[in-house]
């Protein structure tokens, strides 16, 4: 096995994982905790367990008021889902596909809620006081959001010297040969 292909198993193997995690947390949410039923559990000063259902996207955005609202928002995020999965699987370096496994894993746990319930279970509140830095969440939320700074610290920050490793070159080695 190749280590792109090893890569790309180890993406699609994560993906899986924050996936089945994330399904597993929401059932134990609804069947363990009844969080629907008693809507708040306290558990720290700072972080709580609040039943809420968000119907539509990134930070309660795109809201889906009608049936077909809810069926085009769930096409268009399995679309996007797709289009992860190919570019998940035309990376080559470990780093980006880590990143977007943790997108491609977030997103099918939140695509599988909306088409089953209509809507994405939340339960996470972070919280200092009335203070909120954070709209509440979720596991696939978190994964979705840290896979996104993952590929934007990697394009802005390391891309360069990542194309130059993995092509064997470094400035040093150009010159050299000038």
């Amino acid at each position: 096995m190749t280590p792109v292909v090893r890569n790309r198993l180890i993406g699609l193997a994560l993906a899986l994982a924050i996936f089945a995690v994330d399904q597993w947390v929401k059932w134990h949410i609804l069947w363990t905790f009844k969080l629907r039923e008693r809507g708040v559990v306290d558990l720290l000063p700072f972080f709580d367990l609040r039943w809420t259902q968000n119907f539509g996207v990134s930070m309660g955005m795109f809201e889906a008021t009608s049936v077909e609202a809810r069926w085009i928002l769930v096409g268009v995020t399995a679309l996007i889902a797709v289009m992860v999965t190919i570019w998940l699987l035309r990376e080559r370096k470990l780093g980006d596909i880590l990143g977007l496994s943790l997108i491609l894993g977030g997103a099918l746990g939140n695509i599988k809620d909306r088409y089953e319930l209509g809507y994405v279970i939340d339960y996470a509140d972070l919280h200092f006081g009335e203070f909120r830095p954070f709209l509440i969440f979720n596991i696939a939320d978190a994964a979705i959001t840290i896979g996104v700074v993952i590929i934007l610290v990697r394009a802005f920050f390391l891309r360069d010297t990542d194309d130059e490793a993995a092509d064997g070159t470094s400035a040093d080695a150009a010159e050299s040969t000038s």
